[in-house]
């Protein structure tokens, strides 16, 4: 066969060549600690060890104080991590998101420390621009002045920019890609970049498939400095009353290669977790148990509404019943903890 006729979208060794996403592709409904993703939030500042506010006992880290803070949860089973670059400076900002794939950026720096110290730690990076542009969007606008966002949003160049920064981290060493933009087409813009740079069988995509507009991410927002300096980013995320729009975009994603799904957030999205896991059985799926269903859990433990550990038990596996392969969740270091000392199933 020609490879230069190919299908790109048919290369199925990006979804395997590591033990952790082997382990992503068995099907059952235990929990394990092989489900759980840990979210990073990377600081520009490699000194920076700050706790956030709006998330309790979750941090900004710079690249000195990472592998101290970590060695505790590989130790207790974490199978994978979540890069998310964060920067404190405006002046690193731009209206593209350049600094997203500087080799001096927080997270390229760190992917390669990383599997230094932890050889058997799957490498994620959240691939988007958000956190790097000054205007707080997803995407490139085809203006500096801007009339409106979604009359504004250069789908194209987005696209572009997208698959350039997803394909620095691959260089880097990330294992996986994903993209959370919500960009129409980024999937196949990446899997395409990646085929260019004969990387595709080695760099698995997680796609953000189905992500929904929620003011359930107003902690992280405020955690990776990404929040918008105006409007917000319903053109773009999709409705939350859509069950068509949902399906339609992991059906999309799934056309274009993606290796992943996931739906975010999840608690209030398990209708779509099930439905996705019906639609598409063979691929794994994943939910982001997102910022403010953390904060919500833990400040509700910190009233004695309820035992934490508890709820998050009944919690946990609501999800891997719905459907859900992978959890991406801030609780991951407790209940690998409580996994460990056989403290998290419902008998």
């Amino acid at each position: 066969m020609n490879s230069q006729n190919f299908n790109s979208n048919h290369v199925l060794q990006s979804g395997y060549f590591h033990k952790t996403l082997r382990k992503w592709q068995s099907t059952n409904i235990l929990v394990e600690a092989s489900n759980f993703i840990y979210p990073l939030f990377l600081h520009e500042n490699d000194d920076a060890y700050e706790e956030i506010p709006s998330l309790p006992n979750i941090y900004r880290l710079g690249l000195s104080k990472l592998k101290n803070y970590l060695e505790p949860m590989v130790n207790d089973g974490l199978t994978c991590v979540l890069l998310f670059g964060v920067i404190e400076s405006d002046s690193l900002k731009d209206e593209i998101g350049s600094f997203a794939d500087n080799e001096n950026s927080s997270v390229i720096r760190a992917i390669p420390k990383l599997k230094e110290w932890f050889p058997e730690l799957l490498i994620a990076c959240d691939v988007c621009l958000c956190a790097y542009t000054i205007h707080g969007h997803c995407g490139v606008f085809n203006k500096t002045k801007y009339a409106s966002i979604d009359s504004c949003l250069n789908r194209e160049k987005s696209v572009e920019r997208i698959a350039q920064v997803a394909l620095a981290f691959a260089k880097a060493g990330a294992d996986v890609v994903a993209p959370s933009d919500m960009m129409d087409g980024r999937i196949d813009a990446i899997r395409n970049i990646l085929r260019e740079n004969n990387m595709l069988n080695s760099v698995s995509v997680m796609s953000y498939s189905t992500k929904f507009s929620s003011a359930f991410y107003g902690p992280f927002r405020d955690a990776a400095k990404s929040a918008p300096a105006f409007g917000d980013r319903r053109c773009y995320q999709l409705p939350s009353g859509s069950t068509g729009l949902a399906i339609r975009a992991s059906e999309r994603d799934v056309e274009e290669g993606a290796d992943i799904l996931m739906v975010k957030p999840c608690m209030s999205y398990l209708d779509i977790v099930k439905e996705l896991k019906r639609e598409f059985p063979h691929h794994p799926l994943a939910v982001y148990h997102v910022s403010g269903e953390y904060a919500m859990i833990w400040h509700g433990a910190k009233a004695n509404a309820f035992d934490l550990r508890m709820i998050l038990i009944e919690i946990i596996h609501s999800f891997r019943r719905a459907g859900a392969d992978i959890i991406i969740s801030y609780y991951t270091p407790l209940i690998l903890k409580w996994i460990k000392e056989n403290k998290f199933n419902l008998n």
